[in-house]
């Protein structure tokens, strides 16, 4: 059993000062096969603790219904295994570039701003969630002698109440609800809070009692100057050390160099500070969950979707490969440490070979969406993909223009995020703004409006927006009422048995938007591996049942990583949703998919890998 505390200088195990040299890994963004090797790596880089988020969201997808929440725990275990300490931070909201940042959307969706308050009905929520959550973290504690942390003490050293609090809000009461509830539940290490060096920021957020900390990516000695108006005493800490930086689709990626960064570290480090390396290994958002931003210095501009890969830059890179920022961060932590830095652990097996897709079945996004859809609803106007329960997916809309009328121009107000539209069965527009114009339509005509959602927002003023059409649909001045909404959630195609009901067809040619379905046969033992998907648009992927997540020809990204535990020798079964419509002649091998060795970029020209 292990005594952690929060000193006047300094962070102290059993009365010894420590300093934490954390990074962050995010269970939920790395295959359970290859967790002990990520952290490994960590290790080698010279850190002693390791840093994860919690989604809730992954974890209760609907009221009450609990997925995998042993997860947390079979993740400190591993983390005790390889030797570390560990900061778990719970939320309930976690940003993380992560689906509506980690809250889920039945839940926003029923409160809006209500959210991340001390509203009772959301607090009733979160303290169902935390206590299916805590006890898994608790019993890993430092300091617990015994039961699931094993003897010694479990690995866990610090709790996070919320995150960024003072970047969104101002309900002092609602922390201070949190850290108590932490503490019934049996959390007994130190507590802490996370912010932006602002006053602010730092104001709004802190706690009083509980260790407050702060993020940034340079400038230690002004943050940490900043930290100290609010707070005299308690050990200095940079949750979040900005190594790298996330990217959003169509958008150029903002790159740092690894020897900026290391500079940045060590003044950190100068600092006597501790300090948590966001990210260490970012990994991959698995599953569709990428979040989104909005534009502008008041995030209230237009939608930024992010990556599926959450590269972030990082000395791990999301491969599980050393960078050339891990080993300058190796030499600037090697100072701190108390011997030889372990070697890194030999690097995860890669595909031997390339490997392409046969894609031979496909079935049309309509007979999808019957097969697989949730009910259809009808209401005066449109519904929303919050009332549809739709988290992840897709969300037709129906509405007849009747007769007799002239060509009047057809208006969405309040879409969110991306809408395809056809009128009598043809594709007329794409539509992207909040208030979009169709163009002009005669009575009568049939419409219909597929939204997919891009991810919703994960940080700013707008976190917990409703999706797909919030506003209504206007013929000249006048609302279209009596609108069918149909929505179609990405977790449907991974229920038992879901592809039986999917009526597919062959594919003798180019298909439009729809689900395709092919084969890739390894003849070998499988390693790691990039999907590429040559002159698809736009969709999701999965392997085997495994949802690799978006792709997107817009890039920055060009393919999609593929952890090796996915794969298997002989047949791999390969499944797209394309919303866009199948490159031509793919069942004959021009656009085919293709599964490339990690690394290797004899594929990037052809796929337009850069």
């Amino acid at each position: 059993m292990t005594q952690f505390e929060v000193g006047e200088r300094d962070f102290l195990v059993d009365g010894r000062p420590v300093r934490l040299l954390s990074g962050a890994l995010h269970y939920f963004r790395v295959h359970e096969a290859q967790w002990g090797h990520r952290l490994a790596m960590l290790r080698a880089m010279g850190l002693n603790c390791v840093e994860t988020y919690v989604p809730w969201n992954l974890h209760e997808p609907r009221p009450g219904e609990f997925r995998d929440v042993a997860a947390v725990g079979r993740f400190l275990d591993a983390v005790r295994a390889a030797g570390l300490w560990a900061i778990v931070r719970p939320g309930p909201y976690i940003c993380a570039e992560w689906e509506n940042g980690g809250l889920p959307q039945w839940l926003t969706g029923s409160l809006g701003r209500r959210v991340r308050t001390r509203d009772a009905e959301y607090l009733a929520a979160v303290d169902a969630w935390f206590a299916q959550l805590l006890p898994g973290v608790v019993a890993r504690q430092c300091t617990v002698a015994s039961g699931a942390g094993g003897p010694g003490g479990g690995p866990v050293v610090m709790v996070q109440a919320e995150n960024e609090y003072g970047s969104y809000g101002s309900d002092s009461g609602y922390l201070a609800h949190l850290a108590d509830r932490l503490r019934e539940l049996g959390v007994r290490v130190p507590l802490c809070t996370s912010d932006g060096p602002e006053d602010h920021m730092l104001s709004g957020g802190a706690v009083p009692g509980v260790l407050a900390t702060v993020n940034f990516g340079s400038g230690a000695r002004e943050a940490f100057a900043a930290l100290r108006r609010h707070r005299a005493d308690g050990p200095l800490m940079c949750m979040e050390f900005w190594c790298g930086w996330f990217a959003h689709w169509g958008q150029p990626a903002e790159p740092r160099s690894a020897r900026d960064a290391a500079a940045a570290l060590r003044e950190i480090l100068e600092c006597g500070a501790s300090v948590n390396l966001y990210m260490a290994h970012g990994g991959t958002s698995f599953g569709g969950w990428a979040g989104a931003n909005r534009a502008g210095e008041l995030h209230d501009g237009a939608l930024l979707p992010t990556v599926t890969s959450y590269d972030y830059e990082a000395p791990v890179d999301e491969r599980g490969r050393p960078t050339e920022k891990f080993w300058r961060f190796r030499e600037v932590l090697a100072d701190c440490a108390d011997g030889p830095l372990p070697e890194p652990p030999e690097p995860p097996r890669v595909l031997s070979a390339p490997v392409r897709a046969a894609v031979g079945k496909w079935a049309p996004a309509g007979a999808v969406m019957d097969a697989l859809g949730g009910d259809e609803v009808e209401a005066g106007g449109p519904v929303t993909f919050e009332e549809l329960g739709v988290d992840r997916g897709v969300v037709r809309y129906r509405v007849a223009v009747p007769e007799p009328r002239g060509p009047y121009p057809l208006r969405v107000t309040g879409l969110r995020d991306r809408a395809t539209v056809y009128v009598d069965g043809v594709r007329v527009a794409v539509l992207e703004d909040e208030d979009a114009l169709v163009g002009e339509v005669a009575g009568p005509a049939a419409v219909e409006l597929w939204v997919e959602s891009l991810g919703r927002v994960n940080y700013g003023p707008r976190l917990g927006e409703c999706k797909g059409i919030t506003g209504g649909l206007l013929h000249e001045r006048q609302y279209l009422h009596g609108v069918r909404a149909r929505g179609l959630r990405l977790d449907a195609l991974e229920a038992p048995d879901a592809l039986r009901k999917v009526p597919f067809r062959p594919l003798e040619g180019p298909g439009g938007p729809g689900l395709y379905r092919g084969t890739l046969t390894l003849s070998a033992r499988p390693g790691d591996a990039d999907l590429a998907l040559p002159g698809w648009t736009r969709g999701f992927a999965w392997i085997n049942g495994f949802c690799l997540g978006r792709y997107w020809d817009v890039g920055p990204q060009r393919t999609l990583f593929v952890p090796g535990p996915v794969l298997r020798e002989g047949d791999n079964d390969l499944l797209l949703w394309e919303l866009a419509g199948a490159p031509p002649l793919v069942g004959a091998g021009t656009g085919a998919p293709g599964l490339y060795p990690c690394g290797d970029d004899a594929h990037g020209e052809a796929e337009g890998k850069g």
